[in-house]
């Protein structure tokens, strides 16, 4: 997997995705009250275990981060990507108990 991966917001299908060959890995999100709410993470077989998934995470993050949005959590590659990296858990919203 290389180090950098374009990864674009694709707002018609609410998802940050980046190709991985003839397919997209993913992060779907959907907009709640205000919140980015974080629904799963999808990579193809071609592209796993070269830690995409935790790219895709961290873009996604960095995304809430810049915008000075709240994040609410249902996909466990990003709620693990949090716990690895707590400088975030501050980004999710306090009235989601999630």
């Amino acid at each position: 997997m290389p180090e950098e991966v374009s990864i674009t917001m694709n707002e018609q299908l609410q998802r940050f995705e980046t190709s991985v060959g003839d397919e997209f890995a993913y992060v779907d999100y959907r907009w709640y009250q205000g919140d980015l709410a974080l629904m799963h993470t999808f990579v193809p077989p071609e592209g796993r275990g070269g830690g995409l998934a935790m790219m895709l995470a961290k873009h996604v993050l960095e995304y809430a981060k810049e915008k000075k949005l709240q994040i609410m959590v249902y996909c466990p590659v990003i709620a693990k990507y949090i716990k690895m990296h707590p400088e975030y858990e501050y980004l999710k919203d306090k009235k989601y108990h999630g």
